[in-house]
């Protein structure tokens, strides 16, 4: 019977080892997602500006290139 409860007490503190280890893996990847969501926003402006401003950059007297 101790034997048996010595087992259990082991498999107890080897899963609690893997579960914090987890736990600490999530919390690092949960950073790493928030740090590439601000990432994304930033690019995001940064592409609607280009495009805003690449519009305002056009005039009507521009021609239409040879393909139109």
């Amino acid at each position: 019977m101790e034997d048996l409860i010595k087992k259990l007490e082991e498999q107890i503190t080897f899963l609690q080892h893997e579960v914090s280890q987890l736990s600490d893996e999530i919390y690092s990847q949960q950073k790493e997602i928030v740090i590439q969501k601000k990432e994304i926003n930033k690019l995001i402006s940064k592409m609607v500006s280009l495009v805003n401003n690449s519009d305002s950059l056009k005039t009507e007297e521009d021609p239409l290139p040879p393909h139109y």
